[in-house]
């Protein structure tokens, strides 16, 4: 991960005139609409925000909405954006300090954006859990994003920032002198939005573009010479001990635990030997093999078409789970860190994880980017090397829990 050196800090001078500190891009849908809520009642006095898509009626109801429990939003700015209008884009990136992408799935709309903001050295925030869009970026704008200064942050929600952050809390409490192993087991009850359905089944249809995307990606990334990074998928076994949990660890092959790796890399507290393993809770082993056998069907559907095409149709785009829904939904991720002969057991939880709580988290992202003190650092960089404990703090504030069990 490169750190931004003099370009950096004259960027950083270049965007504190701009018009905007932060604008949201995408909040006519159904993440972006939380997302702009909690925008709305959380930013700071004086934060000048603003709303960017291409419909400016849909925009203009969002604002209605906002306005109707905050009545500051009723004159809250709304800019023409569209992603197949490249200068419209450039013209927002250069318009303000950070954006905030909701726009997905990403891998079809998002890379317009992302070079505008590389471009323009404009800080760049999403919620994607696309491997293959978050490697095809790096390859194509890191470099251009290292010489403007932006930094392009993606997965700041579920994906993957509970898991980022939290492996950098564990890893704060072990010797950094030492081989680190850490142990990330996932508890969740969550719902599920049509994007956010469009995007895994497009994701599952595409694992020769994503392979791809990661050769592409590995000569170009840096790797230190006298440490080492693991992150192995393992297999179905028995929960750590040490966690105080009982049941089964499924292996998740999501984003997460690539991008635990790539702040492994790029900090030197993880220690000379860092090992990640990223797994689901499951209390019954039967049940445990069905949602394997269940993964594995979704997987073989999404190569068919016409059943992908069908499977989308059932939740349309725009579409997610009510108040009521989101109320009852809630996400654990216990960790297990060992290294120097320690142990250390931490957690961090909050409510909804894909849609109250992932809104929270992008919005605080961007909102960390723009006014907190943090690192110097520029390109591609995850949450824990652009924010790390300055997000994390947010968080806590914002009613998330990152708590260490035992040390």
């Amino acid at each position: 991960m490169a750190r931004a050196g003099a370009s950096g800090d004259a960027s950083g001078r270049a965007r504190a005139d701009r018009a905007y500190d932060v604008v949201l891009f995408g909040a006519t849908g159904f993440t972006g609409g939380l997302t702009a809520d909690y925008l709305a009642r959380h930013v700071p006095e004086g934060c000048r925000w603003a709303l960017a898509g291409r419909d400016e009626a849909r925009l203009a109801a969002v604002r209605d909405r906002l306005a109707a429990t905050v009545p500051g939003c009723a004159e809250l700015p709304l800019l023409h954006a569209d992603s197949a209008d490249p200068a419209s884009l450039a013209a927002l990136a250069a318009a303000t300090r950070v954006v905030i992408s909701t726009v997905g799935p990403y891998v079809l709309h998002g890379e317009p954006l992302v070079a505008a903001c590389a471009a323009a050295g404009t800080d760049y925030v999403d919620l994607t859990g696309e491997p293959e869009f978050v490697d095809d970026m790096y390859v194509r704008h890191h470099a251009a994003a290292v010489a403007s200064g932006a930094r392009l942050v993606h997965a700041c929600g579920f994906d993957s920032v509970p898991h980022d952050l939290g492996v950098l809390l564990t890893v704060g409490r072990l010797p950094a002198d030492a081989p680190i192993r850490v142990d990330g087991h996932v508890r969740a009850r969550g719902s599920i939005s049509g994007g956010t359905l469009a995007s895994a089944l497009l994701a599952f249809s595409r694992r020769g573009q994503t392979a791809r995307a990661a050769r592409a990606r590995r000569p170009l990334d840096p790797r230190p010479a006298d440490r080492r990074v693991r992150t192995p998928l393992g297999g179905l076994r028995r929960v750590h001990p040490g966690s105080g949990l009982r049941g089964w660890a499924v292996p998740l092959p999501t984003i997460d635990p690539q991008l635990v790796g790539r702040s492994a890399t790029a900090l030197e507290r993880y220690g000379p030997d860092f090992t990640y393993t990223h797994s689901a809770v499951v209390r019954r082993l039967p049940v445990a093999l069905a949602a394997l056998a269940g993964a594995a069907v979704l997987f073989v559907l999404a190569q068919l078409g016409p059943v992908r095409r069908w499977l989308m149709r059932r939740l349309p785009g725009g579409q997610g789970p009510g108040p009521t829904q989101r109320e009852k939904n809630w996400f654990s991720v216990r960790f297990v860190g060992e290294g120097g002969g320690r142990r250390v057991v931490t957690e961090v939880s909050g409510g909804d994880p894909g849609y109250g709580e992932t809104a929270k988290m992008l919005a605080e992202s961007a909102l960390c980017l723009a006014f907190d003190e943090l690192p110097p650092t520029s390109g591609q960089v995850t949450t824990a090397v652009a924010m790390g404990d300055a997000l994390t703090a947010r968080l806590v504030a914002a009613g998330l829990k990152f708590e260490v069990e035992q040390a």
